[in-house]
C-alpha cells in the first residue's frame, strides 16, 4: 500500500531554478517567493566535514574559486563569491552551509529534497553525515527532509545514520535499470527518482503498487510537467519557474 506523501508537486530546482545562483540562499528565497513550497539543493562535505550546498565536485562554474571543492574548508569556501557568475544582482552571495538552508526553510514551511552529492571517495562518509545532519535540523518537523542520491553507497550510509528519514534513488537519464524495485526495496527507499523523458504509465503504475513514490527531474516545459502530472507522477523539479507554476500548471498570466 502507498504510504502518504506529504511534498508538493513541483520543486524548485537547486532553490531557484534559473532564476537565481543556485544552491545558495538567494536561490531558496527566490523559490520561496515565487510560491514554491519545494525546493532541491545539493549538498556534499567540505575537507573538514561541513556540510554545505554545492553541485560541482569543483569550484569554478558556480564560484570564484577553482579546484576540487574537498580540498577546501568551510573558512575558505565561505570566502568565495558564488553569486557573480549568475548575474550582477546576486554578486558575492556566498556559499551556504545546510544548517542555515535548513533554518530558513523551516521558517518558511517549505518542503526539502537534499540531494547528496558526494565529492569523489567520499560517498558513505557524505551520506551518513548529512543524514545525520538532517535529522537533528528537522528533528521534529511535520515533513521530514526527503533524501536522494545517484550514489547507493550513499543511500545506505544515510539509511544506517537515520533510519527514520524518507530515501529516493536518482538514476541517470536512460539508466532506469530493469531491477529498479528490487534496488529501492533492498535499502528501504520511498521513491524513483528518475530523467522525465525515462518515466512511462508501465513505469509509474508499477512503482505505485509497490507503494513507492516517482520524482521526476528535470521538467522545463508546461506540457512536460502537465503529461508527468497526468500520468501519475507525485513530484517533479523544475529550473523553468516562470513556465511551471508550484502547482503543475503555468503561472497566471501565461
Amino acid at each position: 500500500m502507498t504510504q502518504p506523501w506529504p511534498y508538493p508537486r513541483v520543486f524548485a530546482h537547486r532553490g531557484g531554478g534559473a532564476f537565481a545562483p543556485e544552491n545558495t540562499l538567494a536561490a531558496m528565497r527566490e523559490g520561496a517567493d515565487r510560491g514554491f513550497r519545494g525546493v532541491e539543493f545539493d549538498v556534499k562535505l567540505s575537507a573538514d566535514g561541513e556540510p554545505f550546498l554545492l553541485h560541482d565536485d569543483t569550484l569554478e562554474r558556480t564560484t570564484s574559486g577553482n579546484g576540487p571543492a574537498v580540498s577546501r574548508t568551510w573558512a575558505e569556501l565561505a570566502r568565495l563569491d558564488a553569486g557573480s557568475w549568475h548575474s550582477p544582482r546576486f554578486a558575492g552571495e556566498p556559499l551556504v552551509r545546510l544548517e542555515a538552508i535548513a533554518r530558513a526553510l523551516r521558517a518558511r514551511a517549505i518542503a526539502a529534497n537534499v540531494e547528496i552529492k558526494p565529492c569523489p571517495g567520499r560517498d558513505a562518509e557524505t551520506g551518513a553525515a548529512v543524514a545525520r545532519a538532517c535529522a537533528a535540523l528537522w528533528h521534529g518537523a511535520p515533513e521530514p527532509p526527503l533524501l536522494s542520491s545517484f550514489s547507493v553507497e550513499a543511500l545506505h550510509a544515510a539509511r544506517a545514520a537515520a533510519p527514520q528519514l524518507p530515501l529516493g534513488i536518482l538514476f541517470e537519464p536512460g539508466e532506469i535499470p530493469p531491477d529498479w524495485p528490487h534496488l529501492l526495496a533492498t535499502l528501504g527507499a520511498q521513491a524513483l527518482h528518475a530523467w522525465f523523458e525515462d518515466l512511462t504509465p508501465t513505469c509509474v503504475e508499477a512503482a505505485h503498487h509497490a507503494g513507492l513514490r516517482v520524482f521526476a527531474y528535470t521538467v522545463n516545459t508546461a506540457a512536460d510537467a502537465d503529461r508527468l502530472l497526468q500520468m501519475g507522477v507525485d513530484s517533479l523539479c523544475t529550473d523553468r519557474l516562470d513556465l511551471i507554476g508550484p502547482g503543475g500548471t503555468p503561472p497566471p498570466g501565461l
